[in-house]
């Protein structure tokens, strides 16, 4: 069994935010399964179940996914290496994506919550998400939480697309 986590923090505030690039991959990836997720309240997330694999989105704050992480992996009696964090990433342009193992971004705090509370190296899908220029840099923690144009949505969602039959090979 294998474990694929969208990050984002939860609550209709922050449904369109560009932190939530996690949330609405897995989203996307219910819906092309026709799957819906169930809320598990002693697990802090909502679920899909699979044969292969589970959905996780943690209802943590994105800074403390770990939490949910970590309960997850210890509940399903998952490995580390059959972890697959899903998020968005401000070091790669928008349009932009890396499925790497034990890679990940400069700072993100919702992957140092995780990287902290799992211990061990994972799977990441980083989804791009700078769309700043230079002469519009505002600060990382408040472009993350804003939310995307219709023109990003539209160039995350084709991202989105592109990606899902990447990591369900993986998952196989």
């Amino acid at each position: 069994m294998k474990l694929v986590v969208g990050l984002g923090n939860p609550g209709e505030k922050f449904k369109h935010n560009r932190h939530n690039a996690g949330f609405l991959f897995l989203d996307e990836l219910a819906k092309k399964g026709n799957l819906s997720f169930e809320q598990h309240s002693k697990l802090n997330a909502e679920l899909v179940f699979t044969e292969s694999h589970i959905l996780a989105k943690p209802r943590t704050f994105m800074n403390r996914s770990g939490i949910a992480v970590k309960k997850l992996l210890s509940f399903y009696k998952i490995s580390p290496d059959d972890l697959f964090v899903v998020h968005d990433d401000l070091d790669l342009r928008l349009g932009e994506y890396k499925l790497q193992f034990d890679r990940g971004p400069k700072e993100h705090f919702g992957m140092t919550s995780i990287e902290e509370s799992v211990k061990k190296p994972f799977w990441r899908l980083r989804l791009g998400i700078d769309n700043r220029n230079s002469l519009s840099r505002v600060t990382g923690e408040s472009y993350v939480l804003q939310d995307f144009t219709e023109e990003e949505k539209n160039t995350l969602k084709q991202v989105i697309i592109q990606t899902i039959p990447i990591l369900l090979e993986k998952l196989a």
